[in-house]
C-alpha cells in the first residue's frame, strides 16, 4: 500500500492507502491549478517514490511548477516532465507509461477521458504496478470512472486553529472508493471528509483544528460594558 502522506487523508481509507496498479482521482473545485488538489496528489507521488522508480509528469496544460515539487521533497533527479501538444498524445503517453513496471507513479492534469479511454488507462495502471495520480475539474465528477479512489478537493480560508502564517486550508470529500483491489471490481462506498491546513513554507500537512464559532465571535457582556465605560 502507498500512504497518501496525510495521516487524516489515510483514516479516509479502507486500507489506509492506496493499492499499486491502480488509479486515484483528485476532482478539484473550482481553478485546478488553485484548488489544492495537485498539491495532494505531488504529496501521494512523494511517498510512492519511496519504494523506488521516477515519477512521472503528464503536463500538456503547463500547470506544473518543478521547484513546488522540490519544496515537499521530491527529488528532482526522480522526476520526468513530459508536455504533450494534443489531447490524443497526452492519452497515448498516459497509457505506455502507466504501463511501464519501472515507474512508481505518474501524475497527469486530463481534462476528458472518455469511459473507454478512462478503462484503457486503468487496465494500464494494473499491468505497469504503479500509482496513477489524476487531477481534473469538478465537472469529471459526473463521467464514468475506473478510478479506484475518488476525491473532491476545494481550497478554503483558514479559520481557527493554528493560523499559519503561510498557510491555506482544504476541504477534501471521499466521493467513493471501490473494494478489493482492482478499480473495475466491487461496488463503490461513500467515506466521509476532512479538513486540513497546509504551510508550504514548512512542507506540512495536518488535519485542521477549528474552535467553535461561538468561542470566536462571542463577547462576554460585561466586557461589552467596560468598553463602553
Amino acid at each position: 500500500r502507498i500512504r497518501s502522506g496525510c495521516e487524516a487523508l489515510d483514516r479516509l481509507l479502507p486500507t489506509s492507502g492506496f493499492a499499486r496498479g491502480t488509479l486515484v482521482e483528485w476532482l478539484g473545485v473550482g481553478s485546478v491549478s488553485c484548488s489544492g488538489a495537485g498539491t495532494l496528489a505531488l504529496l501521494t507521488a512523494r511517498e510512492a517514490l519511496r519504494g523506488g522508480g521516477p515519477l512521472v509528469v503528464i503536463d500538456r496544460g503547463r500547470v506544473f511548477y518543478p521547484p513546488a515539487a522540490y519544496g515537499w521533497g521530491i527529488d528532482p533527479a526522480a522526476m520526468i516532465l513530459v508536455r504533450p501538444t494534443s489531447k490524443q498524445d497526452e492519452h497515448w503517453v498516459l497509457d505506455q507509461v502507466l504501463r511501464c513496471s519501472s515507474v512508481a507513479a505518474v501524475l497527469a492534469w486530463p481534462d476528458r477521458l472518455d469511459a473507454r479511454t478512462f478503462r484503457r488507462l486503468q487496465l494500464a495502471a494494473e499491468m505497469g504496478g504503479g500509482l496513477g495520480l489524476l487531477v481534473r475539474p469538478q465537472r469529471a465528477r459526473r463521467e464514468p470512472s475506473w478510478a479506484d479512489v475518488r476525491w473532491l478537493v476545494q481550497g478554503q480560508p483558514v479559520q481557527g486553529g493554528q493560523v499559519l502564517s503561510a498557510g491555506w486550508g482544504l476541504r477534501v470529500e471521499l466521493l467513493r472508493v471501490r473494494g478489493g483491489l482492482g478499480a473495475g471490481s466491487g461496488r463503490g462506498l461513500e467515506r466521509g471528509s476532512v479538513e486540513l491546513e497546509i504551510d508550504e513554507r514548512a512542507g506540512t500537512i495536518h488535519e485542521a483544528h477549528r474552535l467553535p464559532l461561538a468561542t470566536k465571535l462571542a463577547t462576554p457582556a460585561s466586557d461589552r460594558r467596560r468598553a463602553r465605560a
